[in-house]
C-alpha cells in the first residue's frame, strides 16, 4: 500500500509538471482586421498589460500578452491586416488591355496575389505563425470579414500547414464581448467566404470584359470628349445609375397641368382654421367655379361630426446600417461613404457596436440598462437617459435580423470627439435612447363640415407627452390648433374661394432615396451601398447639386440610354437582385458556389454578345448626349481588332499550370512562337522557325492527348522541311505533345509541352497526326542515317575542350565543374538537337539517340545523372582525349554550326549507332542488368488492355495452393488469367534470351565490340564514352 501511495504521488507530480509545461508552451497568433481593433482587443484581453513591438508593416503593430484560452494559460500574439490581404486578378498577359479580346476574360485564369504595399503584412504573419500553436481570427463577423479571415488562414497554412484555426465571434469590441468570444471559439465559416469569392470573381470578369470593350471603342469614336475617360461597367453600378437616370428622365418628360380647388377659411380672433375640400382638386376650371357658385348661394356651414382620438408618434426602431446611412445623409448632410468610414473607425476603438448589420431588433441577451446607465453622465442627453432608466428600457423592435449582429448602438461614453465623428456618434446615441424610451402621445381632432352639400375637413393636434422627441432632435411633431366645434353647430365661413395650382414633377433623388431604392430592389448589400454610390460619383456618371440632389452626368445618361436602346437586362436591377439571392443560398448551403458562378457568367456572356452586336445603338445615344459626331460608326474595325486579339488555347502550360499556351507573333517581325499567357510570371515559350508560316491552332483536339490538347497547323516555305515531312504543299498538322520527331527537329524540350516531373519518360508509340509523315524510318528499312544527338555529344565535347593539353589535378576539378554545367540533365546530354542554318541542306537525320526508358532505368533524378556522368568522364578522360582529338580535327566550330563537309566525315565514326528500341520491347526498368533476364512479375501483360498483369497467389486449400498466377490489374478487370508457369519470355519480349546477355545496345544492325553485358549505369556510360564502334 505504501508503495502504491508513493507511485501515485509521483504520478500526480509528473502530471502537474507536464500540464504546466503544456500551459506554458501554448501560443496563439491573433489577427484582427484593422490595427485599431487589434490594439483595443489586446488591451481588453490583457487588462492593459500588453506590450507593443514592431512588425514589418509600420501601420500594423504587434501586441504580446498572456491570458487563458480554454482554461490554459497561453501566450498571445495580436496583430492585424488592413482589410483584404490578397486581391483577385487576371494572370499574365490577360491584364493587358490591348493584348486580348475582352470576351476571353469571362473564362481567363485568375489568381489571388498580394500587392506590394501589403507584402510587409504578409511577411509579419509568416514570421509570427512559425512559433505559434494556433491561429485565432478576429476579423469582422460578416461575409467580407470571413473572406479576409480565410486569406489569413491560407497565408499561415502555407508556412505551417498543421496549425489549428479558431474563429472569434463578436459584435462589439467591449471587455465582456471579446472575453466571451475567446471562451466560445468557433470554426471559420467557409460558406460565407465562398459567397464573397463568387461575387468577387463575377464582378472582376464581367466588369473587366465590358469595361475594356466599351472604353476602347468609345475612346476611339469620341477622341475629344472621351479621350482619357474610363467607361466602366459594374453589375451594381449601372442599375444604381439607372435609378438616378430614370428619375431625371421622368422629370425631363414631365408636363405640368393646372388645377383648381375650393378653400374654406374660418377665423376667430387670431386663429384661422383651414378646411380642405373633400374633392381635393379639379382639372376643369369651369366646373370648379360652378361648385363655388353653389357654395356662395348658401354659405352656411354645418358641423357634421367632431372626432377626437389619441394620436401616437412612434419612436424609431433600432438602428441598422441602411437607416444610419439614410439618416446621416438627410439630417447631417454627410455622404453614406463618409458615414461608414466614421462608423468603422468608432467601432475599431470600441465606441459603438459593429456598424454593418441588417438587424433592427434587440435580443433579450443584451443588457440595455447598463448601456443606458453609461450615457447618463453626458452633458447633453444624460438627463433624458436618467428618465429612460426610471421608465425601464422598452425598445420598439423591428422585424429584421441577420442572426449575426445586434443593431448599431453605443458601447461606451466618450466626450472628446470632434467634427463629423462627434456628429455621427451623437446621432447613434440619440437614436438609441429614442428607440428604448416611449412614443410621443397627443390627441387629434377631426372636424367635418358641409357647405351647400360639399364636404370639407379640418384637423387639429394637441401634444400631451413628447417623450422620445425630447432627445431625438431630428424629428418634429408640431401641434395644430383649431376652434372648439360641436356636432350640429352652424357657422358662417370667413372666406369661400377658388385656389389655383399646378402639378409638379417629382423631386430629384437624394442619396437617402437612392439607398432606399437599392435596398428595395436588392442591389448590393447594406455593406456595399455606399461603395457603389461613391464609385459612380467618381466616374462622373452622377453628380450632386444643391440640397444634395443627384443628377446624371452626360456620359452616365448616354451610357444608360445606350443599354436601354439595346434592350439589355444589364441596366436593370433584376439580374443583380437574382445574383444577391443566390449568394444568400450559398451562405446557407442551399447552392454550390461553382454552380452559381457558372450560371451567372453564362448570363453575362450572353449579354456581352448582345452588346457587341448592337453597340452602334450606344454610339448614337452617347453622340447625342456629347453633341459630338463619332469618327466612324462602323464596327468592322472593332471586329477586325477583336479577331486579331482572339486567343485560341493550345493546351495548359505544363510549367506553371495556371494559364494556357497560345500562338503569338513577335513584335519585331512576322515570326511566331507559342507562349504562356501567364507571362511574365511564367516564361515558357516555344520559338517556331521562320520557315513556319501561317500557323494557326485548330479547333480539333489530339485524339491521343485528349480534348484539352488542340492541334496546330502551319505551312513550310522551305523545300528542306517539305522533303523531310513529305508534304509537297508545305501544310503540316501536328500535336506538340506527342509528335516527338517534330520536337526534336525544332529543339523543343518535352518539359515545355508536358508535365513530366523530375525525369522525363518516353511517350510510347508516338502517333503522327493527320498529314504528317514519320521522321524516323522503320528499323527494317536499310537506310543509312546518323544520330544527330550523338554528334551533339561530340560537339559539346569539342566546345568544352578547345585543345588537348596534359591534365593536372587542378584541371581535373575544372573538368568536373565544366561537365556538370554542360550536362544539365539526362535529356540535354543525350537528345539535344542541332538547329542551325546549314542543317537545311543536310540529309534526313534520326534525332532519337537513346531511349528514355533506358535512361530512366539508370537514373532516379538529374542529380544522380550529374554525379555519374562526372565520374565516367573523369575516369575515361585520357582514353577519350585521343578520340576527341580525332573528332576535333574533323569538326570545325564556327558560331553555332558545324561545316557540312566535316560533319559528313565525322558521321563515319557514329553512323552505325541506333539506340531507338522497337516499341514492342517491354520497359527496361525491370531488366536485371548483367543477367539477361527480366523480373517475372513484369514479363506478362494483360491480353485485353496490354497493362502489366497483377501477380497473385492461390490461398485456397487444394493442389494449387501457393501457386502464382496473373490477372488484369484494373478495377474492372478484363477476362485475362494465366499461370506463372505458362509465361513465355520469348513470346512476351520479342527477343531471344541470349541476346539480352550482351550489351543492351546490341541488335541485328549494331555490333558491340565488347560483347559483354552492362552490369551498372557507370559501366554502360563508360561503353558509350569508349570507341566501341566497329
Amino acid at each position: 500500500m505504501q508503495r502504491f501511495t508513493k507511485c501515485w504521488a509521483y504520478y500526480n507530480i509528473y502530471c502537474r509538471k507536464y500540464s504546466q509545461q503544456i500551459n506554458v508552451n501554448m501560443k496563439y497568433l491573433n489577427v484582427a482586421e484593422k490595427n485599431d481593433a487589434a490594439k483595443t482587443i489586446a488591451g481588453l484581453l490583457s487588462n492593459g498589460t500588453s506590450t507593443r513591438r514592431e512588425g514589418y508593416s509600420v501601420y500594423n503593430k504587434i501586441y504580446d500578452f498572456e491570458t487563458e484560452v480554454g482554461g490554459r494559460k497561453s501566450k498571445m500574439v495580436m496583430t492585424s491586416v488592413s482589410g483584404h490581404l490578397l486581391q483577385l486578378e487576371f494572370v499574365g498577359i490577360y491584364r493587358r488591355w490591348k493584348e486580348v479580346d475582352p470576351q476571353v476574360l469571362f473564362t481567363a485564369p485568375v489568381q489571388k496575389t498580394c500587392k506590394e504595399n501589403f507584402k510587409p503584412i504578409l511577411r509579419t504573419l509568416e514570421r509570427e505563425v512559425r512559433s505559434c500553436n494556433g491561429l485565432i481570427i478576429w476579423t469582422d463577423c460578416d461575409r467580407e470579414g470571413e473572406n479576409i479571415g480565410y486569406e489569413i488562414i491560407d497565408v499561415c497554412r502555407k508556412v505551417k500547414p498543421s496549425i489549428k484555426v479558431y474563429r472569434a465571434v463578436f459584435s462589439e469590441i467591449t471587455k465582456a464581448s471579446v472575453r466571451r468570444a475567446l471562451r466560445e471559439l468557433k470554426e471559420p465559416n467557409k460558406r460565407l467566404s465562398d459567397a464573397v469569392d463568387v461575387r468577387t470573381e463575377l464582378d472582376l470578369r464581367t466588369g473587366a470584359a465590358i469595361t475594356r470593350f466599351q472604353t476602347m471603342r468609345l475612346q476611339r469614336l469620341f477622341p475629344e470628349k472621351i479621350a482619357d475617360n474610363l467607361i466602366s461597367y459594374g453589375s451594381c453600378q449601372i442599375p444604381t445609375l439607372g435609378f438616378v437616370v430614370e428619375r431625371y428622365k421622368e422629370i425631363e418628360a414631365f408636363v405640368s397641368e393646372p388645377f383648381w380647388k375650393l378653400k374654406v377659411l374660418h377665423t376667430i380672433g387670431d386663429l384661422t382654421v383651414d378646411f380642405l375640400w373633400a374633392r381635393n382638386r379639379l382639372f376643369d376650371k369651369a366646373a370648379c367655379e360652378d361648385y363655388l357658385l353653389l357654395c356662395l348661394a348658401d354659405p352656411k356651414a354645418k358641423v357634421i361630426d367632431v372626432i377626437t382620438k389619441i394620436k401616437h408618434k412612434w419612436r424609431p426602431t433600432p438602428l441598422d446600417t441602411v437607416e444610419m446611412e439614410k439618416l446621416s445623409s438627410r439630417k447631417l448632410k454627410i455622404s453614406a461613404k463618409e458615414t461608414m468610414t466614421i462608423a468603422e473607425k468608432l467601432y475599431s476603438k470600441g465606441i459603438i457596436s459593429y456598424p454593418r448589420t441588417e438587424t433592427n431588433q434587440f435580443s433579450k441577451d443584451i443588457d440595455l440598462s447598463s448601456l443606458i446607465e453609461q450615457l447618463t453622465a453626458h452633458p447633453d442627453w444624460g438627463t433624458f437617459a436618467q428618465r429612460v432608466n426610471e421608465w425601464g428600457a422598452n425598445p420598439r423592435n423591428g422585424n429584421k435580423s441577420d442572426q449575426a449582429h445586434p443593431p448599431i448602438h453605443p458601447t461606451k461614453l466618450v466626450t472628446d470627439l470632434h467634427g463629423n465623428d462627434a456628429r455621427v456618434y451623437e446621432l447613434i446615441c440619440r437614436h438609441f435612447l429614442a428607440c428604448v424610451s416611449k412614443d410621443a402621445v397627443g390627441s387629434e381632432t377631426v372636424v367635418n363640415i358641409s357647405v351647400a352639400g360639399e364636404m370639407f375637413t379640418a384637423t387639429g393636434l394637441c401634444i400631451h407627452e413628447r417623450n422620445y422627441l425630447d432627445v431625438f432632435i431630428y424629428e418634429k411633431w408640431n401641434a395644430k390648433q383649431i376652434h372648439k366645434y360641436e356636432r350640429g353647430q352652424l357657422f358662417e365661413p370667413t372666406e369661400i374661394s377658388v385656389q389655383e395650382g399646378a402639378t409638379t414633377a417629382p423631386p430629384l433623388l437624394t442619396e437617402a432615396d437612392l439607398i432606399g431604392l437599392m435596398e428595395k430592389h436588392g442591389i448590393g448589400t447594406d455593406a456595399t451601398h455606399a461603395e457603389h454610390i461613391n464609385t459612380i460619383k467618381e466616374r462622373g456618371y452622377i453628380g450632386v447639386v444643391d440640397k444634395g440632389f443627384l443628377v446624371p452626368g452626360v456620359i452616365g445618361m448616354g451610357l444608360y440610354e445606350g443599354y436601354d436602346a439595346m434592350n439589355l437586362t444589364l441596366a436593370k436591377p433584376m439580374l443583380r437582385a437574382e445574383f444577391e439571392s443566390d449568394l444568400k443560398d450559398v451562405c446557407t448551403g442551399k447552392k454550390e458556389p461553382k454552380v452559381v458562378l457558372d450560371e451567372q457568367i453564362q448570363k453575362y456572356l450572353e449579354a456581352y454578345t448582345q452588346i457587341t452586336e448592337k453597340i452602334t445603338s450606344m454610339d448614337n445615344k452617347i453622340a447625342l448626349r456629347l453633341n459630338e459626331n463619332p469618327t466612324t460608326n462602323d464596327n468592322r474595325k472593332d471586329n477586325y481588332d477583336i479577331t486579331n486579339k482572339s486567343i485560341t488555347e493550345l493546351f495548359q502550360c505544363p510549367k506553371c499550370s495556371v494559364a494556357p499556351l497560345t500562338l503569338r507573333q513577335k513584335k519585331s517581325n512576322k515570326a511566331y512562337f507559342i507562349g504562356c499567357m501567364n507571362f511574365p510570371d511564367c516564361k515558357n515559350a516555344i520559338w517556331l522557325p521562320e520557315e513556319c508560316v501561317e500557323p494557326r491552332i485548330l479547333p480539333e483536339s489530339c485524339q491521343r492527348c485528349g480534348p484539352n490538347v488542340k492541334l496546330i497547323k502551319f505551312k513550310f516555305n522551305s523545300l528542306y522541311y517539305k522533303n523531310i515531312f513529305n508534304t509537297p504543299t508545305g501544310w503540316y498538322t501536328s500535336c506538340f505533345r506527342c509528335d516527338q520527331h517534330l520536337r526534336d527537329l525544332f529543339n523543343i524540350n518535352l518539359e515545355q509541352v508536358k508535365s513530366t516531373g523530375g525525369i522525363v519518360g518516353i511517350i510510347n508509340n508516338p502517333i503522327t497526326p493527320a498529314g504528317a509523315v514519320p521522321l524516323v524510318s522503320p528499323r527494317n528499312l536499310n537506310i543509312n542515317r546518323v544520330s544527330e544527338s550523338s554528334v551533339n555529344i561530340l560537339k559539346k565535347r569539342n566546345m568544352s575542350k578547345p585543345k588537348i593539353v596534359p591534365g593536372t589535378k587542378k584541371d581535373s576539378k575544372n573538368k568536373k565543374t565544366k561537365i556538370q554545367s554542360t550536362h544539365k540533365n539526362i535529356r540535354t546530354f543525350f537528345t539535344s538537337a542541332l538547329n542551325n542554318e546549314h542543317s537545311k541542306s543536310l540529309e534526313r537525320l534520326d534525332n532519337a539517340a537513346v531511349s528514355d526508358a533506358v535512361l530512366d532505368e539508370f537514373f532516379e533524378s538529374d542529380n544522380d545523372f550529374d554525379e555519374i556522368i562526372s565520374k565516367v568522364d573523369i575516369q575515361n578522360e585520357n582514353r577519350a582525349d585521343v578520340q576527341a582529338a580525332r573528332i576535333d580535327s574533323l569538326l570545325t566550330e564556327k558560331g553555332d554550326y558545324v561545316s557540312t563537309e566535316n560533319y559528313a566525315t565525322a558521321t563515319r565514326y557514329v553512323n552505325n549507332i541506333d539506340l531507338n528500341f522497337d516499341s514492342d520491347i517491354p520497359d527496361l526498368q525491370d531488366f536485371s542488368w548483367g543477367t539477361g533476364q527480366y523480373k517475372r512479375s513484369t514479363m506478362n501483360k494483360c491480353s485485353g488492355c496490354n497493362q502489366k498483369a497483377k501477380q497473385c497467389t492461390v490461398r485456397k486449400e487444394g493442389p494449387n495452393k501457393g501457386k502464382l498466377f496473373y490477372v488484369c490489374p484494373k478495377a474492372k478487370p478484363c477476362n485475362f488469367f494465366q499461370w506463372d508457369d505458362d509465361v513465355d519470355v520469348t513470346r512476351n519480349t520479342g527477343l531471344h534470351v541470349d541476346s539480352l546477355t550482351k550489351c543492351p545496345l546490341q541488335t541485328e544492325s549494331i555490333k558491340c565490340s565488347c560483347g559483354i553485358a552492362a552490369s551498372s549505369p557507370e559501366k554502360y556510360l563508360q561503353m558509350l564514352a569508349k570507341n566501341h564502334i566497329r
